[in-house]
């Protein structure tokens, strides 16, 4: 995913004092994420426990030195989530399985500040799409081991 660093994220969220600013910067975000393929909206793919349609896919890709790391792709019906899950993708963005499990994602989304201005459905959707990450980096990273051993 092409999509803002979190570092990128970080600084302009401290230069929005307004919490509907905020909110107009993280459905900016969900724009710009890349539209999802029709063939990954899949239950398989559905992320259950969130109040709206969310898909979370992922695929494991080499890059240049060799070593292999997540992309998601995900989307949502509903636009501050789209904002949502690009900043989590943001989080994970480029990263190996070991990476993204050795992560703390939570503590990362909390430190943005995020967590008490969403509503508990919201907080529970964050969580059930961070452990949707969780899983498919540890699906990834014991499909490694397979691969190398």
């Amino acid at each position: 995913m092409a999509g803002m660093s979190l570092d990128t994220i970080r600084t302009d969220f401290a230069l929005l004092d307004e919490w509907e600013d905020r909110y107009r910067y993280i459905i900016e975000l969900g724009r710009d994420l890349p539209p999802l393929d029709e063939a990954l909206r899949t239950d398989a793919n559905k992320v259950r426990g969130c109040a709206s349609q969310v898909w979370i896919a992922s695929e494991l890709v080499a890059s240049n030195g060799g070593s292999r790391r997540l992309v998601f792709h995900g989307d949502s019906d509903a636009h501050i989530v789209r904002g949502l899950i690009a900043i989590l993708f943001a989080i994970v963005d480029g990263k190996s399985p070991q990476e993204i499990l050795s992560l703390d994602i939570n503590a990362a989304f909390t430190a943005l500040g995020l967590r008490e201005h969403l509503t508990p459905q919201r907080s529970n959707g964050v969580v059930a799409m961070i452990e949707r990450i969780r899983a498919d980096a540890a699906k990834a990273a014991s499909a490694e081991l397979s691969r190398v051993h």
